[in-house]
């Protein structure tokens, strides 16, 4: 009865579907543009600065470097398998304490972003991965959203075209039920029983006190039981100012989502009191569109509008001395990238 539950709803709501299928319209219209550009991976100028334009196999600690300091929060970058007392030497010493972020230096959707909160669970993620990872500051602000920014490379001025919010998986208890069967009274949050389980196995059980919330999953990702809210009637012409000129001081960022926490709409159209989880490139989806209140005729109108400023984007900067990645050099990086997507996944 469950089952038949979790694909009803799943059924119900496309976005939860197959981006095989979410994707269809874009298929033709991405051919459409490799035709005109006379290359499979003209994505690749889209920003410059990034590798392959933020599409795959781009380092997150790269693109930090890009970022001024003051906007991202501290992060170490070590090799798989280092040594333990190596990795805890550079934390201290950067003045990271628990509980702290691990994350992939080369992300697949959330997978093995985690929330560490002691030496031992550390141990426990380096003996896990076997990937190049990321240890970072755990960000102060509460909220989150996705901030997504265009700017043509002969405008003068960029503009933001969406703002996702994002809700978090956190449960209220009420002193009767157990995290469980709370997590069971939503089907987004049921989805994610499987992977809770294995994570929270010791107190999944267990009842959650009157009035007492638990945030299960700290990081806004859709595929770990985020609700995804479209927020783009926040957008303003001072926060685009605001945003426009952080932008302005990232080197060669021309389009892609920023991931960011902040304190309160009044501040980040401030520019102030934020700071850039992750910056996504040519990759990024316009993530306000999974809004359940969107169809997905309005998901595929987002996802065509975008793609055409990457194209616009990518062939100006083509022009201006950009390069395209040859078939070869494509081919090759999409290889590295499904071989390090079998690492992730082993985690």
């Amino acid at each position: 009865m469950k089952k038949t539950k979790l694909f009803i709803h799943k059924l119900t709501n496309w976005e939860y579907w197959p981006y095989q299928v979410v994707y269809a319209p874009i298929y033709f219209q991405y051919l459409f543009y490799a035709f005109k550009t006379k290359s499979f991976f003209y994505f690749n100028a889209s920003n410059p600065t990034i590798k392959n334009g933020g599409f795959f196999m781009e380092s997150k600690k790269e693109i930090y470097d890009l970022i001024p300091t003051e906007y991202y929060p501290k992060t170490l970058l070590f090799k798989a398998k280092e040594e333990l007392k190596i990795v805890s030497c550079k934390i201290e010493e950067a003045g990271i304490v628990f509980p702290l972020i691990a994350k992939p230096d080369i992300g697949l959707r959330g997978t093995a972003v985690k929330k560490l909160n002691s030496l031992a669970e550390l141990e426990l993620y380096i003996k896990n991965g076997n990937f190049d990872f990321l240890i970072q500051d755990l960000i102060p602000y509460e909220n989150e959203i996705g901030l997504f920014y265009v700017k043509l490379p002969n405008s003068e001025k960029g503009k933001l075209t969406g703002i996702v919010s994002k809700e978090f998986l956190i449960l209220k208890g009420d002193g009767k039920n157990t995290i469980r069967q709370l997590l069971e009274k939503d089907p987004r949050f049921e989805l994610q029983i499987p992977v809770l389980e294995k994570e929270f196995f010791d107190i999944i059980d267990s009842v959650l006190e009157e009035n007492k919330s638990i945030n299960l999953v700290p990081y806004g990702n859709h595929c770990r039981g985020t609700k995804f809210v479209d927020a783009s009637h926040e957008i303003t012409s001072k926060m685009t100012d605001s945003f426009h000129e952080i932008c302005s001081r990232i080197e060669g960022f021309h389009f892609g989502r920023m991931d960011i926490m902040y304190n309160n709409y009044n501040d980040l159209e401030q520019g102030k009191n934020f700071q850039i989880v992750e910056i996504n490139g040519a990759i990024s989806e316009p993530t306000h569109m999974y809004d359940p209140k969107h169809s997905l005729l309005y998901g595929w109108k987002e996802l065509t509008r975008h793609f055409h400023y990457m194209y616009l984007i990518s062939k100006e900067n083509k022009k201006n001395g950009a390069k395209y990645l040859t078939f070869k050099e494509g081919v090759n990086e999409f290889k590295n990238h499904h071989n390090h997507y079998n690492k992730i996944l082993e985690f």
